[in-house]
Protein backbone atom coordinates (compact mmCIF):
# COMPACT_ATOMS: atom_id res chain seq x y z
CA UNK A 1 0.00 0.00 0.00
CA UNK A 2 2.80 2.46 0.75
CA UNK A 3 4.31 1.77 -2.82
CA UNK A 4 0.95 2.90 -4.19
CA UNK A 5 0.98 5.71 -2.02
CA UNK A 6 4.13 6.75 -2.87
CA UNK A 7 3.54 6.31 -6.73
CA UNK A 8 0.86 8.50 -6.71
CA UNK A 9 3.53 11.25 -5.96
CA UNK A 10 1.93 13.06 -2.73
CA UNK A 11 4.47 15.94 -2.18
CA UNK A 12 3.04 16.80 -5.38
CA UNK A 13 -0.32 17.53 -4.25
CA UNK A 14 0.71 20.88 -2.97
CA UNK A 15 -0.40 22.32 -6.51
CA UNK A 16 -3.62 21.21 -5.30
CA UNK A 17 -3.68 23.93 -2.79
CA UNK A 18 -4.33 26.34 -5.59
CA UNK A 19 -7.72 25.21 -5.06
CA UNK A 20 -8.16 27.61 -2.09
CA UNK A 21 -7.30 30.50 -3.72
CA UNK A 22 -11.04 31.21 -4.60
CA UNK A 23 -12.35 31.14 -0.42
CA UNK A 24 -9.54 32.95 0.70
CA UNK A 25 -9.44 36.02 -1.93
CA UNK A 26 -12.55 35.97 -2.28
CA UNK A 27 -12.92 36.93 1.73
CA UNK A 28 -15.40 33.38 2.48
CA UNK A 29 -11.97 31.67 4.41
CA UNK A 30 -13.84 31.51 7.72
CA UNK A 31 -17.43 30.33 6.22
CA UNK A 32 -17.03 26.77 7.46
CA UNK A 33 -19.69 25.46 5.24
CA UNK A 34 -17.97 27.20 1.78
CA UNK A 35 -14.60 25.88 3.36
CA UNK A 36 -15.43 22.40 4.03
CA UNK A 37 -16.88 22.04 0.14
CA UNK A 38 -13.42 22.81 -1.29
CA UNK A 39 -11.63 20.95 1.04
CA UNK A 40 -13.63 18.20 -0.71
CA UNK A 41 -12.72 20.01 -4.39
CA UNK A 42 -8.90 19.67 -2.71
CA UNK A 43 -9.16 16.15 -2.46
CA UNK A 44 -11.10 15.43 -5.62
CA UNK A 45 -7.76 16.92 -7.39
CA UNK A 46 -5.22 14.31 -4.97
CA UNK A 47 -7.05 11.76 -5.77
CA UNK A 48 -7.44 12.59 -9.93
CA UNK A 49 -3.53 13.78 -9.56
CA UNK A 50 -2.68 10.48 -8.14
CA UNK A 51 -4.84 8.50 -10.88
CA UNK A 52 -2.59 10.70 -13.46
CA UNK A 53 0.87 10.06 -12.27
CA UNK A 54 0.32 6.58 -12.01
CA UNK A 55 -1.45 6.62 -16.03
CA UNK A 56 1.67 8.62 -16.63
CA UNK A 57 4.51 6.18 -14.93
CA UNK A 58 2.62 3.17 -16.95
CA UNK A 59 3.14 5.24 -20.16
CA UNK A 60 6.50 6.41 -19.73
CA UNK A 61 8.07 3.33 -17.92
CA UNK A 62 10.33 1.81 -20.29
CA UNK A 63 11.71 5.88 -20.52
CA UNK A 64 11.84 5.60 -16.65
CA UNK A 65 13.95 2.55 -16.30
CA UNK A 66 16.91 4.85 -17.55
CA UNK A 67 16.09 8.50 -15.77
CA UNK A 68 18.80 8.92 -13.46
CA UNK A 69 16.14 10.11 -10.50
CA UNK A 70 12.61 8.33 -12.42
CA UNK A 71 14.35 5.47 -12.06
CA UNK A 72 13.71 5.14 -8.27
CA UNK A 73 9.87 5.24 -8.40
CA UNK A 74 7.60 2.22 -7.16
CA UNK A 75 6.64 1.03 -11.03
CA UNK A 76 10.07 1.46 -12.38
CA UNK A 77 11.65 0.09 -9.54
CA UNK A 78 9.23 -3.33 -10.21
CA UNK A 79 7.78 -1.92 -6.35
CA UNK A 80 4.23 -2.27 -7.94
CA UNK A 81 2.94 -3.81 -11.00
CA UNK A 82 1.08 -2.35 -14.02
CA UNK A 83 -1.49 -4.40 -13.83
CA UNK A 84 -2.02 -2.81 -10.22
CA UNK A 85 -0.67 0.56 -11.07
CA UNK A 86 -3.67 0.60 -13.83
CA UNK A 87 -6.35 -1.07 -11.49
CA UNK A 88 -5.49 1.96 -8.58
CA UNK A 89 -5.32 4.52 -11.25
CA UNK A 90 -9.29 3.49 -11.99
CA UNK A 91 -10.64 3.29 -8.76
CA UNK A 92 -9.04 6.55 -8.38
CA UNK A 93 -10.51 8.24 -10.65
CA UNK A 94 -13.86 6.70 -10.46
CA UNK A 95 -13.82 8.05 -6.67
CA UNK A 96 -12.68 11.20 -7.77
CA UNK A 97 -15.58 12.22 -10.44
CA UNK A 98 -18.13 10.36 -7.91
CA UNK A 99 -17.23 13.00 -4.95
CA UNK A 100 -16.74 15.78 -7.80
CA UNK A 101 -20.63 15.44 -8.93
CA UNK A 102 -21.65 14.71 -5.96
CA UNK A 103 -19.82 18.75 -5.02
CA UNK A 104 -21.56 19.86 -7.58
CA UNK A 105 -21.83 19.31 -11.97
CA UNK A 106 -19.89 22.49 -12.69
CA UNK A 107 -17.17 20.67 -10.39
CA UNK A 108 -17.78 17.25 -11.92
CA UNK A 109 -17.53 18.90 -15.19
CA UNK A 110 -14.05 20.44 -15.09
CA UNK A 111 -12.54 17.46 -12.94
CA UNK A 112 -13.50 15.44 -16.13
CA UNK A 113 -11.74 18.28 -18.52
CA UNK A 114 -9.09 18.36 -16.25
CA UNK A 115 -8.63 14.25 -16.49
CA UNK A 116 -9.10 14.38 -19.92
CA UNK A 117 -6.52 17.40 -20.98
CA UNK A 118 -4.06 15.47 -18.66
CA UNK A 119 -4.44 12.03 -19.98
CA UNK A 120 -4.40 13.88 -23.71
CA UNK A 121 -0.99 14.97 -21.97
CA UNK A 122 0.50 11.78 -21.13
CA UNK A 123 -0.39 10.17 -24.39
CA UNK A 124 0.06 13.15 -26.69
CA UNK A 125 0.63 16.87 -25.75
CA UNK A 126 3.97 16.28 -23.81
CA UNK A 127 6.12 15.28 -27.27
CA UNK A 128 5.43 18.83 -28.37
CA UNK A 129 7.34 21.96 -27.47
CA UNK A 130 5.59 24.63 -26.20
CA UNK A 131 2.09 23.03 -25.84
CA UNK A 132 3.39 20.75 -23.16
CA UNK A 133 4.62 23.50 -20.89
CA UNK A 134 1.13 24.89 -21.55
CA UNK A 135 -0.85 22.05 -20.70
CA UNK A 136 0.49 22.08 -17.29
CA UNK A 137 0.22 26.02 -16.69
CA UNK A 138 -3.77 25.10 -17.72
CA UNK A 139 -3.85 22.58 -15.80
CA UNK A 140 -3.30 24.67 -12.62
CA UNK A 141 -5.60 27.17 -13.78
CA UNK A 142 -8.46 24.57 -13.78
CA UNK A 143 -7.54 24.07 -10.25
CA UNK A 144 -8.18 27.31 -9.65
CA UNK A 145 -11.43 27.62 -11.37
CA UNK A 146 -12.52 24.35 -9.67
CA UNK A 147 -12.07 25.68 -6.30
CA UNK A 148 -14.25 29.12 -7.30
CA UNK A 149 -16.83 26.87 -9.11
CA UNK A 150 -17.52 24.55 -6.08
CA UNK A 151 -18.79 27.53 -3.84
CA UNK A 152 -20.05 29.90 -6.76
CA UNK A 153 -17.70 33.02 -5.87
CA UNK A 154 -16.26 35.35 -7.89
CA UNK A 155 -12.22 35.81 -8.52
CA UNK A 156 -10.84 38.47 -10.51
CA UNK A 157 -9.30 37.27 -14.21
CA UNK A 158 -5.94 38.82 -13.26
CA UNK A 159 -5.76 36.16 -10.48
CA UNK A 160 -6.10 33.47 -12.95
CA UNK A 161 -3.96 35.52 -15.18
CA UNK A 162 -1.58 34.85 -12.45
CA UNK A 163 -1.71 31.98 -11.76
CA UNK A 164 -1.20 30.62 -15.76
CA UNK A 165 2.05 32.59 -16.10
CA UNK A 166 3.49 31.23 -12.78
CA UNK A 167 2.55 27.85 -13.71
CA UNK A 168 4.18 28.34 -16.96
CA UNK A 169 7.18 29.93 -15.20
CA UNK A 170 7.52 27.22 -12.48
CA UNK A 171 7.39 24.26 -15.64
CA UNK A 172 9.52 26.39 -17.88
CA UNK A 173 12.27 26.29 -15.26
CA UNK A 174 11.64 22.01 -14.96
CA UNK A 175 12.68 21.92 -18.52
CA UNK A 176 15.60 23.74 -17.94
CA UNK A 177 16.66 21.30 -15.05
CA UNK A 178 16.04 18.07 -17.24
CA UNK A 179 17.73 19.43 -20.36
CA UNK A 180 20.97 19.87 -18.74
CA UNK A 181 20.63 17.27 -16.42
CA UNK A 182 19.87 14.50 -18.88
CA UNK A 183 22.37 15.78 -21.47
CA UNK A 184 22.88 14.59 -24.93
CA UNK A 185 20.14 11.89 -23.74
CA UNK A 186 17.59 14.16 -22.83
CA UNK A 187 15.07 13.29 -26.03
CA UNK A 188 15.36 9.81 -24.81
CA UNK A 189 13.65 10.80 -21.69
CA UNK A 190 11.36 13.47 -23.41
CA UNK A 191 10.38 14.18 -27.03
CA UNK A 192 9.79 17.49 -26.49
CA UNK A 193 12.72 17.67 -24.74
CA UNK A 194 14.96 16.98 -28.22
CA UNK A 195 13.42 20.50 -29.58
CA UNK A 196 14.07 22.83 -26.74
CA UNK A 197 17.21 24.73 -26.05
CA UNK A 198 18.60 26.22 -22.87
CA UNK A 199 18.59 30.14 -24.77
CA UNK A 200 15.09 29.33 -25.74
CA UNK A 201 13.82 28.04 -22.14
CA UNK A 202 16.28 31.08 -20.51
CA UNK A 203 13.93 33.49 -23.31
CA UNK A 204 10.53 32.26 -22.12
CA UNK A 205 11.40 32.00 -18.56
CA UNK A 206 12.39 36.08 -19.09
CA UNK A 207 9.01 36.57 -20.55
CA UNK A 208 6.94 34.51 -18.51
CA UNK A 209 8.74 35.85 -15.44
CA UNK A 210 7.53 39.25 -16.57
CA UNK A 211 4.17 38.59 -17.26
CA UNK A 212 3.79 37.22 -13.55
CA UNK A 213 4.82 40.45 -12.41
CA UNK A 214 2.74 42.39 -14.14
CA UNK A 215 -0.03 40.42 -14.06
CA UNK A 216 0.36 40.80 -10.37
CA UNK A 217 0.74 44.18 -10.51
CA UNK A 218 -2.39 44.52 -12.27
CA UNK A 219 -4.51 41.96 -9.63
CA UNK A 220 -3.54 44.07 -6.89
CA UNK A 221 -3.91 47.55 -8.49
CA UNK A 222 -7.42 46.81 -10.49
CA UNK A 223 -8.70 43.97 -7.82
CA UNK A 224 -7.12 44.79 -4.51
CA UNK A 225 -10.04 46.16 -2.18
CA UNK A 226 -7.53 48.99 -1.56
CA UNK A 227 -4.32 50.65 -2.54
CA UNK A 228 -2.90 49.14 0.59
CA UNK A 229 -2.86 45.69 -0.87
CA UNK A 230 0.35 46.92 -3.23
CA UNK A 231 2.75 46.25 -0.61
CA UNK A 232 2.29 42.56 -1.14
CA UNK A 233 4.54 42.99 -3.98
CA UNK A 234 8.07 43.51 -2.83
CA UNK A 235 7.55 39.26 -1.29
CA UNK A 236 5.82 38.31 -4.77
CA UNK A 237 9.43 40.18 -6.39
CA UNK A 238 11.20 38.47 -3.95
CA UNK A 239 9.99 35.18 -4.23
CA UNK A 240 10.25 34.75 -8.01
CA UNK A 241 13.68 36.45 -8.01
CA UNK A 242 14.77 33.89 -5.48
CA UNK A 243 13.41 30.96 -7.01
CA UNK A 244 15.28 32.31 -10.50
CA UNK A 245 18.08 32.34 -8.24
CA UNK A 246 18.14 28.27 -7.62
CA UNK A 247 16.84 27.73 -11.40
CA UNK A 248 19.85 29.39 -12.30
CA UNK A 249 22.55 28.61 -9.50
CA UNK A 250 21.81 25.57 -8.23
CA UNK A 251 19.93 24.22 -11.12
CA UNK A 252 17.09 22.92 -8.50
CA UNK A 253 14.17 23.68 -10.93
CA UNK A 254 13.45 20.25 -11.48
CA UNK A 255 11.25 20.13 -8.42
CA UNK A 256 9.45 22.79 -7.54
CA UNK A 257 7.60 21.36 -4.69
CA UNK A 258 10.66 19.98 -3.36
CA UNK A 259 12.04 23.72 -3.68
CA UNK A 260 9.17 25.17 -1.95
CA UNK A 261 9.67 22.93 0.78
CA UNK A 262 13.42 23.24 1.42
CA UNK A 263 13.91 26.36 0.93
CA UNK A 264 13.84 28.93 3.84
CA UNK A 265 14.23 32.44 1.82
CA UNK A 266 11.07 31.30 -0.29
CA UNK A 267 9.36 30.06 2.55
CA UNK A 268 9.67 33.31 4.50
CA UNK A 269 8.47 34.90 1.22
CA UNK A 270 5.34 32.94 0.34
CA UNK A 271 4.45 32.88 4.56
CA UNK A 272 5.36 36.94 5.02
CA UNK A 273 3.22 37.06 1.27
CA UNK A 274 0.27 35.41 2.69
CA UNK A 275 0.12 36.33 6.21
CA UNK A 276 0.38 40.40 4.74
CA UNK A 277 -2.24 39.61 2.25
CA UNK A 278 -4.82 37.69 5.06
CA UNK A 279 -4.13 40.56 7.38
CA UNK A 280 -5.41 42.65 4.45
CA UNK A 281 -8.51 40.69 2.73
CA UNK A 282 -9.95 40.04 6.54
CA UNK A 283 -8.40 42.82 9.12
CA UNK A 284 -7.53 44.87 6.60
Amino acid sequence: MQHYLTAMRPKQWTKNLFIFAGIIFSGNLFNSTMLLKVFGCFVVFCLISGAVYLINDICDLEKDKKHPKKKHRPLPAGLISVRGAGTAAVLLTVSALSLAFFLSVSTGIITAVYFVLMLLYSFYIKKFIILDVFTIALGFVLRVVAGVEVINVYLSPWAVMCTFFLALFLALGKRRNEKIILGDTASEHRDSLDMYTIALIDQMISIVATSTIVSYFLYTFKAGQHLSSMITIPFVLFGLFRYLFLVYNENSGGSPEDIIIGDRPLQLAVILWGAVSMGLLYWG
